[in-house]
């Protein structure tokens, strides 16, 4: 992997939530390689480990960690191992989040012929249990390791907390209600607690990145040949470099914030990584 930017990260030791996926697996080992000893959390301890084993593999240093981001005793369990295996915690990448297809409408407009229609989700059979899901995933799946991990780091010379926002907490895209919300909420967030912690000589920052192609978004952005689906379009038009964006290219952004020298004035910032899908009106 090509790293963009020289950033000594040596004797820190880094979490990365939602680390089994494609994008935070990215920076898992793109930390990794610049000397960071990384734990690779996921609920899904299999996905962790295979990336712990795969930066190990390459003369890195990380842990495979099983762990659920909403539940606030499993995280205190997971950073006691952390602890033990790879020491005080300088760096929490809140990664973990998603979406619920139940959380979404159907169609991007209303229309009255929607609300008896049995196989379209109008905005009045959105499930108040799902929308909750995605905020909680979202929202408070970055709240509670925030508060389990950050208690290292406060007093430290250089710590670093970054969070995942989402295009969607700029403008909300159309469908998916409940996961523009909640990444509207992660935004705002992130100033907060930037602001809350700026005596401690933590920075809190955000990612938001455009449209990657993920697991998670594959059967919505993608057809079963490959080719592009309508929704895929609709991005691709409103993203004036018109391409979708590739992990490694959410790495300069993620680096240039974890370095002090570079950005030790820079707290409590969304920066957008977008091919220009936020600038663009349209028109």
């Amino acid at each position: 992997m090509h790293i963009p930017l020289n950033v000594d990260l040596k004797g820190k030791v880094a979490v990365v939530t939602g680390g089994g996926g494609i994008l935070c697996s990215t920076m898992a080992k793109a930390i990794a390689q610049c000397g960071a000893k990384v734990a690779v959390m996921d609920l899904r301890k299999e996905a962790a480990q295979k990336v712990a084993d795969e930066i190990t593999a390459e003369g890195g240093i990380a842990i495979g960690v099983g762990s659920n981001v909403l539940v606030k005793e499993e995280l205190v369990a997971a950073k006691k191992e952390i602890n033990e295996k790879l020491g005080s915690v300088d760096i929490l990448i809140n990664g973990a989040g998603g979406n619920h297809p139940r959380g979404n409408t159907t169609n991007d407009y209303y229309s009255k012929a929607d609300v008896d229609a049995e196989d379209i989700i109008s905005f009045y059979d959105l499930d108040p249990n799902n929308i909750q899901f995605v905020f909680n995933l979202n929202f408070v799946g970055t709240l509670l390791p925030t508060q389990v991990f950050s208690s290292d780091m406060v007093d430290k010379e250089d710590a670093s907390i970054i969070n995942m926002s989402s295009m969607s907490a700029y403008h909300p895209l159309t469908k998916v209600s409940a996961y523009s919300a909640a990444k509207a909420a992660i935004s705002n967030f992130t100033e907060w607690l930037a602001v809350h912690f700026s005596t401690t000589n933590i920075r809190v920052n955000a990612l938001a990145p455009g449209f990657f192609l993920t697991n998670q978004n594959r059967d919505l952005l993608t057809n079963p040949d490959g080719s592009y689906t309508e929704r895929s379009k609709k991005i691709l038009n409103g993203t004036p470099m018109r391409r979708f964006g590739e992990p490694e290219e959410l790495l300069g952004g993620l680096l240039f914030l974890l370095c002090k020298d570079a950005s030790g004035f820079i707290n409590g910032i969304t920066l957008p990584i977008d091919g220009g899908f936020n600038a663009y009106g349209g028109v």
